[in-house]
């Protein structure tokens, strides 16, 4: 098997064609030509193969770029379903598109797969790799994607959903789109390379690299698990393939690292572990319950989120889980959101003795957001420019229908607690503010131990969106020079605003290099308007608010599992459920030590004494284990001396610390938030 090509570092730049030419030719002298895998041109990611006219202006991709990644995964995916149409003729292919870190196939087979299935798919990929089969795009119509995949089921309907987008009757969702998204239909080719004879095809968008070749051997398959089709319960129920693939075999081996110290932190595994929340089968999926330990970590989290809200101008709000359907046809949410909405209720119809109805009833619906709550306190009476920005912010528990296959313990669930404020201001202080909440972001994330920061600025997308140009490009650009003049790098997310103004998120790392959106700032010109929102301005004309969507943690669980992981269970000493335990050597040192114990307990330390029967070593391993952060153990010496012993999480002990100094440690690690 022959290695990748290493990625070249260069400045990707641009040429401009000066003939009518291929990708293959525009860059064939290049330094880093072997590291090219597509390009772009108008914006538009194409193939090597692909033909360029004079004037274009063309871009090449790098493998190592995150659309050449993309590309080589979704590559890697084609691969992988060849592999099993060669094992197993029978099997029906789903859809394949890369995802972040990755790939997955899914299949329609008789059977689940089992891990020898995954060795004999991988040895199947190895060979048709290196083969170095091409992959060669085709545009068909309807009618013929139809004949040469007329074995396919999977493959039909989706070409005749895009029958029905083409009519402005739907559409799919972005995994679906790597099938048939854009203009036209196509089909990839796989062709061998010495005989010319295409030996596997597939309906896709691509592009897609030149060669199996490129894959290369820095690809892995990584388990295989159940999805239904189109991610409904209400379909079949399919076999997915996941698999990984980057440049080079040394970056595959740095991320099946990263990979298992990600799962010694899973925060389902250690949520279970450390007894800090569930999610009973009674209750439904998604939904979470926390137990005492994790509502003690839940609570330290949203109190030190309202110290900051309160010392940086917020008025805390409170609004109710249900409205009339009503209120979202006002909002927009109903038009852009329903289908995450759950499912309407109707309410209070009345119908008399013979039946008929007396009073309509209404649909009410659980609330997917609290922003048109908020609208509502804000118009409740008249409001004027002396009282803005008007800051409200809300721990305000909603609902969102997650499809079950996307569900992911705290970190995507259906029922979720937002740290929500939305901020009124009037268009002059727009800047100001939006500074003002990025410097509040990073100072409260720091106060969680989070530090490592950059931006993305999400833009517009013209088909998901409302309102001017003008003002889209106004909000754009004012964002654009909050983030530049933080300092901070600022990253394109393009077309990822929501549909009613653009914004700027935190993206966070964590303690092993992972990246997880939290904060978001969001301009909005649309609810104001749409809510008819007003203030008096000085002159005593009315005036319409900007209004500025801000979420901090995004939501508290999702926040609490970012934690845990980071953290890997052992919280700093002020997040930490039990923040002290008590081991006494042996039963005649219970008192003297319960003693200590109870004045931490008046200094408001979360403080527990061990009097189980369990011999003293394993009395430490089990609080080891629960990654309390301060042991206190006590014998003869430390009693005749009034002192206690220190164990810490990494094992090491201080003896002999007198007692009023013991406290005073442990009270002011607390006080001080201490990463310990």
């Amino acid at each position: 098997m022959s290695e990748n090509p290493v990625p070249v570092e260069s400045a990707i730049a641009s040429v401009t064609a000066t003939t009518t030419t291929t990708g293959f030719e525009l860059f064939a002298e290049r330094s880093d030509y072997r590291s090219i895998v597509a390009m772009r041109v108008d914006g538009q990611l194409l193939d090597l193969a692909a033909s360029v006219k004079a004037g274009d202006v063309v871009e090449p991709v790098l493998i190592s770029s995150p659309d050449g990644l993309n590309i080589l995964r979704h590559s890697a995916a084609h691969v992988a379903a060849q592999a099993v149409q060669s094992i197993n003729p029978e099997a029906k292919l789903g859809i394949g598109p890369p995802i972040t870190d990755g790939f997955y196939y899914d299949f329609d087979v008789e059977t689940p797969l089992t891990p020898d299935d995954l060795k004999a798919i991988d040895k199947a990929m190895a060979g048709i790799i290196k083969q170095g089969q091409r992959f060669v795009r085709r545009v068909v119509t309807e009618t013929e994607a139809i004949a040469e995949m007329a074995n396919e089921p999977y493959k039909l309907e989706l070409i005749g959903i895009k029958g029905h987008v083409t009519q402005g009757e739907g559409g799919t969702d972005d995994n679906e789109s790597v099938e048939v998204g854009g203009a036209e239909l196509t089909i990839y080719d796989n062709v061998d390379p010495k005989t010319g004879e295409t030996v596997w095809k597939d309906l896709c968008r691509g592009p897609h690299l030149p060669s199996t070749r490129m894959i290369g051997n820095g690809y892995a398959l990584t388990r295989s698990a159940a999805a239904y089709w189109r991610g409904s319960e209400k379909n079949k129920q399919l076999q997915r393939v996941y698999g990984t693939a980057w440049p080079t075999k040394d970056e595959l081996r740095e991320y099946q690292t990263r990979q298992e110290e990600a799962a010694k932190r899973d925060h389902r595994k250690l949520g279970q572990e450390l007894d800090l929340f569930s999610f009973p089968d009674e209750i439904g999926s998604g939904l979470a319950v926390f137990h005492p330990k994790g509502g003690v970590v839940r609570a330290e989290i949203e109190n030190y989120m309202r110290q900051r809200l309160v010392a940086n101008g917020y008025e805390q709000v409170y609004s109710p889980h249900i409205t009339k359907g009503t209120l979202f046809e006002t909002s927009g949410h109903l038009q852009w959101y329903k289908e995450g909405m759950f499912p309407a209720m109707h309410l209070d119809e009345e119908i008399d003795d013979d039946g008929h109805v007396t009073r309509q009833g209404q649909d009410y619906y659980l609330k997917p957001m609290n922003c048109p709550f908020h609208n509502l306190i804000y118009r409740a009476r008249g409001r004027s420019y002396r009282e803005l920005p008007l800051r409200l912010a809300e721990f305000g528990t909603v609902y969102r229908y997650e499809k079950s296959g996307t569900l992911s313990g705290l970190t995507r669930v259906r029922g979720l607690t937002q740290d929500d404020a939305h901020i009124y201001v009037t268009p002059e202080q727009v800047k100001g503010e939006i500074a003002s909440q990025l410097d509040f972001v990073f100072e409260t994330l720091r106060g969680y131990g989070l530090d490592d920061f950059y931006l993305e600025l999400s833009t517009r997308d013209p088909k998901k969106s409302v309102g001017t140009d003008e003002a889209w490009a106004d909000a754009t650009e004012t964002l654009r020079q909050v983030g530049v003049e933080s300092g901070l790098e600022l990253v394109e997310d393009p077309g990822g605003a929501a549909f009613y103004g653009p914004k700027i998120s935190v993206q966070a790392r964590d303690a092993i290099g992972r990246t997880w959106q939290l904060s978001t700032v969001q301009l909005d010109f649309n609810q104001p308007e749409r809510f008819e929102l007003e203030y008096t301005a000085a002159d005593g004309t009315r005036q319409q608010p900007v209004m500025i969507h801000r979420a901090l943690l995004g939501s508290i669980e999702r926040f609490f599992a970012i934690l845990l992981e980071h953290y890997a269970g052992a919280f700093p000493v002020w997040l930490s459920p039990i923040q002290v335990v008590g081991i006494p050597v042996a039963e005649q040192y219970e008192e003297y030590l319960g003693e200590v114990i109870d004045e931490l307990k008046k200094h408001g330390v979360r403080a527990e004494l061990d009097t189980s029967s369990d011999r003293m070593p394993k009395k430490i391993r089990t609080w080891t284990l629960q990654k309390v952060p301060f042991q206190l153990i006590a014998g003869e010496e430390d009693r005749a001396n009034g002192a206690v012993s220190f164990r810490f999480r990494d094992g090491h002990q201080e003896n002999g610390i007198p007692i009023a100094e013991a406290i005073e440690r442990i009270t002011g690690a607390i006080a001080s938030k201490a990463q310990v």
